[in-house]
């Protein structure tokens, strides 16, 4: 269908829906338009931004007609931070959202004509769920802030006084080392130009444990001294690790080696009675709150009976595997990352756990290896990244033969895919699926499904 509107056209149109990613969906003579800043029930003037020949995109001008669930957003930086994309809209409204996009993906790509989709599970906490937040350094007024990233932008950080995702801990820290850096007279890094020396600051927190870790990531070059700021971060008794980063690249990351300026090399967390080692990189759902939620809906989707034996792919610092252990035969994890994988093996220690083995590896790549290791499994758990089971993966994890698949999804429209191929090539029938809130007021959902292998004819 040819677009019926023009880049730069003026329109008013009404917003009936949240498509995946948190934009709008308004149509003009049944063409489906785009449209950022429009919430459900609004009414919207809006600029035509792109068009394609089956949708077009637009921002939201004017609201001519407010939704009743659009709410007053209680950050003062709404709008302007890139976070919290949805504190203007009630959080019932929210979670309808987002569990409808889940059953729209296992429609229209997954072909499923009535999903068995179980209702979403909403967020503990609406606010102050964060136990990991990646500020940026920038100028502002008043010397060197810290802050987030403009909506929209590479290249512009607004400093902030008090973030809503964190706690009343993390916010102090961050006031601590921002007032460190504007004594301390160091320049923030300009991405504009690369010059200035602070980038990154990372506080991590174990909600459950009450220890904290603090990351600075700086250009290159030792321009201050390590000890005071280390003097200044120990006024608060939780954080139990200083450590520092260099990124000599001009890409804004901070998956970065790390060095140890003072304490401990990681900090625990506690999630269902088991505790896990994080370092700076190592990977944990944000939202404590809800991963123990999460864990206990996959354990309860593997159906465990204690002597299965369970895959764990994509396992990470073996977060999922280690809680399903005590019910399984034996536990294989596999994960590209070696430092995920040393940490996963630390922590099967650090449990006891003596049923549960990990392996370095692509997943796609290294699974006829692990069943000549291991057997052939019983229960397969994935948790991919947000592109799905891509290529060899998938149809290898198919190929397994597994009687169940536990998916642990955080992209509705990968896991509707991976859906359709694992039931139409390899038998395998969606049971259950439940939605997650790991994240309120941003577009992002989680999912955990049950496929089961459907039973032989031969």
């Amino acid at each position: 269908m040819a677009a019926p509107v023009v880049k730069g056209q003026k329109i008013d149109l009404q917003i009936e829906s949240l498509a995946y990613g948190g934009n709008g969906v308004g149509r003009v003579d049944g063409f489906v338009v785009f449209v950022r800043g429009g919430l459900p029930g609004d009414r919207v003037h809006a600029c035509v931004t792109k068009t394609k020949r089956g949708f077009a995109e637009a921002v939201a001008e004017a609201i001519l007609e407010p939704s009743p669930e659009r709410i007053e957003a209680p950050c003062p930086y709404f709008g302007a931070c890139g976070g919290c994309r949805f504190q203007d809209l009630a959080y019932p409204a929210q979670i309808s959202a987002k569990e409808r996009q889940v059953r729209d993906a296992l429609v229209r790509i997954g072909r499923i004509a009535d999903p068995p989709l179980e209702p979403i599970v909403p967020a503990a906490s609406q606010y102050g769920y964060r136990n990991k937040l990646e500020y940026s350094f920038t100028s502002s007024d008043d010397g060197v802030a810290l802050g987030f990233h403009r909506a929209g932008r590479w290249d512009e950080v607004i400093g902030i006084d008090a973030c809503l995702l964190t706690t009343e801990l993390g916010n102090a820290i961050r006031h601590a080392v921002r007032d460190w850096a504007r004594e301390e007279r160091l320049e923030p890094y300009d991405q504009t130009t690369g010059e200035g020396y602070l980038r990154h600051l990372v506080v991590r927190e174990g909600r459950n444990t009450g220890q904290v870790l603090v990351l600075l990531v700086t250009s290159p070059g030792e321009r201050f001294e390590t000890g005071y700021l280390v003097d200044v971060l120990r006024r608060f008794p939780e954080v139990r690790s200083v450590q520092w980063a260099v990124n000599e690249s001009p890409g804004q990351h901070t998956n970065l080696p790390a060095a140890l300026l003072w304490g401990d090399d990681a900090i625990e967390e506690e999630l269902l009675g088991l505790r896990f080692r994080l370092r700076p990189t190592a990977f944990l759902q944000t939202n404590t709150e809800m991963a123990e939620q999460l864990y206990r809906l996959a354990r309860e989707y593997a159906g465990l009976t204690g002597g299965e034996n369970v895959f764990d792919l994509y396992c990470g610092t073996g977060t999922i595997g280690l809680s399903l252990a005590s019910s399984a035969g034996a536990v294989s994890g596999v994960e590209i990352s070696e430092e995920a994988v040393a940490c996963a093996i630390e922590n099967a220690e650090l449990n006891g756990i003596g049923n549960a083995r990990f392996f370095a590896g692509n997943v796609g790549q290294s699974l006829d290896e692990l069943v000549e290791k291991a057997g052939r499994p019983d229960v397969v758990v994935v948790d991919p990244p947000r592109a799905g089971l891509a290529g060899k993966s998938l149809r290898r994890t198919g190929g397994l033969g597994a009687a169940r698949i536990v998916y642990v999804s955080c992209n509705p429209t990968t896991l509707a895919s991976d859906v359709q191929v694992l039931r139409d090539e390899f038998g395998y029938d969606l049971a259950r699926c439940r939605p997650f809130d790991m994240f309120p007021h941003t577009p992002h959902v989680e999912s955990v499904s049950l496929l089961k292998q459907r039973p032989s004819t031969e």
